[in-house]
């Protein structure tokens, strides 16, 4: 008898246990295990869609030499062309002015990210008003900044103020701008312009602006609120690459001047990798 009360005992004692540890046991609910799972999974899907969509970090695509890739696999989808292995050959790193990690990429930060690139002759090339018969020509800037729209320029313009206050940016675009009103303005020395694609292109066309000073061409790479930006918004778009075909081109080959992809850039498939996936 006593050793069958013991015997019930122990099992009361043995059944009581596994309630107690029911949260650990095997009949633990497996909500946690399954949200697990799924935020693994989400994580895994984000990560692959990112890598096939080749998307760069907030700031930067990467190295000159990614961002010099970037800007090539841009011209050739947009103008529908493919460059020969000795076309590629031609593009140097060197073409992409690679910025200082030590600042953000916004309109406000440009103006010291021009310092460091100009270095010691930032105050001579960037700053000085007075014209030098052979070496600084009239509408001649040194750094010319593309953006999307008037309001974008206008914001570059404020953030390169304290480098402008002897010599006054240029505000090239064409909303309430005269195109008279910029050809005067080009008559007198300029170090930093400001504009969108098709007014530039019309300024140089009429000779008004001139490229013989021209060392870094800034590139808005903003999205605005839709997700466009100057290599994605269509009409604006394909004016930068009619300027960029008609006189930056060559000029980049040469190595006359250097590309600034400039602020959060939206990298999409290459065309290439959207042929081979279908």
């Amino acid at each position: 008898m006593g050793s069958r009360k013991a015997e019930k005992g122990s099992k009361t004692s043995l059944d009581k246990n596994p309630k107690r540890r029911l949260p650990l046991g095997p009949n633990k609910p497996k909500t946690k295990k399954i949200n697990k799972n799924k935020s693994k999974n989400k994580e895994n899907l984000n990560n692959s869609t990112r890598s096939n969509n080749a998307e760069p970090k907030a700031t930067s695509v990467g190295s000159p030499s990614q961002q010099l890739h970037f800007f090539l696999d841009q011209f050739q989808s947009s103008n529908g062309i493919q460059l020969s292995s000795i076309e590629l050959e031609s593009f140097k790193d060197t073409c992409i002015l690679e910025l200082s990690q030590g600042f953000p990429q916004d309109a406000t930060t440009l103006g010291k990210h021009l310092k460091a690139a100009f270095e010691s002759s930032w105050k001579e090339v960037l700053c000085e008003g007075q014209l030098l018969e052979g070496k600084v020509d009239p509408g001649n800037p040194a750094v010319l900044i593309i953006s999307t729209s008037a309001l974008r320029s206008l914001e570059f313009i404020r953030g390169v103020r304290p480098l402008t206050r002897e010599c006054h940016a240029a505000k090239l675009f064409s909303k309430h701008m005269k195109v008279e009103d910029q050809v005067s303005v080009l008559q007198n020395r300029v170090n930093i312009a400001s504009g969108t694609p098709s007014r530039i292109k019309k300024l140089i066309d009429m000779e008004a602006l001139g490229l013989s000073r021209l060392a870094v061409i800034v590139l808005d790479m903003h999205t605005d609120v839709k997700g466009y930006s100057l290599f994605t918004l269509p009409q604006v778009r394909n004016e930068f690459w009619d300027l960029h075909k008609s006189y930056f081109h060559q000029r980049l080959i040469q190595g006359h001047v250097r590309i600034c992809l400039y602020g959060h850039l939206q990298v999409e498939p290459r065309v290439t990798d959207t042929k081979k996936k279908r």
